[in-house]
């Protein structure tokens, strides 16, 4: 039976770093796992307006249910994120808190995760994977614990042509998805 990955990327920038990362790890994946990447970059921003029951004048935009859908149809979830201005990215925090909701019916329960950080910088998006943690945390999500993966000075990974060409890097990496893929089998 295969196994649904979703990756989220946390920049809605085409030519973004996250998004090099996320096409490179897409096949390291066992090859019984069907992972796809889903866009953010048209989710209205969130407004609890639409799950209040006592609001009739605001209906659930039908993007929020299509990605909320799609979250609780995986059996594990890959955030891979830039860090912008010591936090998450404004369209990823966004993307937690419309899964957060209806309380009833929260898609984020207990989804195995894994979370990618990198930055331009040599902190590797330190500060957005911790946050980005804290908020998963609350959800009862488990994820991969150890190692922790902070991607400094992101840009220098990659060839021309966006593929990753670090070698130590490319390993490091495969490792972590090999923790999570064990991760989300159990």
């Amino acid at each position: 039976m295969h196994k649904k990955i979703t990756i989220i990327i946390g920049s809605l920038r085409r030519g973004s770093y996250a998004r090099k990362i996320a096409l490179n790890v897409l096949d390291m994946f066992p090859e019984d796992f069907e992972v796809k990447i889903i866009e953010i970059r048209n989710l209205p921003l969130y407004n609890f307006d639409y799950d209040d029951p006592l609001e009739t004048d605001f209906p659930i935009p039908k993007e929020y249910t299509e990605f909320r859908n799609t979250i609780k149809s995986s059996d594990g979830i890959l955030f891979v994120t830039p860090e912008n201005n010591r936090t998450i990215p404004a369209c990823l925090k966004n993307v937690v808190d419309i899964c957060s909701k209806p309380n009833h019916d929260v898609a984020w329960k207990n989804k195995p995760n894994a979370i990618i950080s990198h930055s331009v910088g040599k902190m590797g998006g330190y500060s957005s994977q911790k946050n980005l943690r804290l908020a998963l945390s609350y959800f009862d999500m488990p994820t991969v614990q150890q190692p922790e993966v902070f991607l400094g000075n992101s840009p220098t990974y990659f060839d021309k042509n966006g593929t990753l060409s670090a070698v130590r890097t490319k390993k490091f990496l495969q490792d972590y998805i090999n923790r999570f893929s064990q991760l989300v089998k159990k």
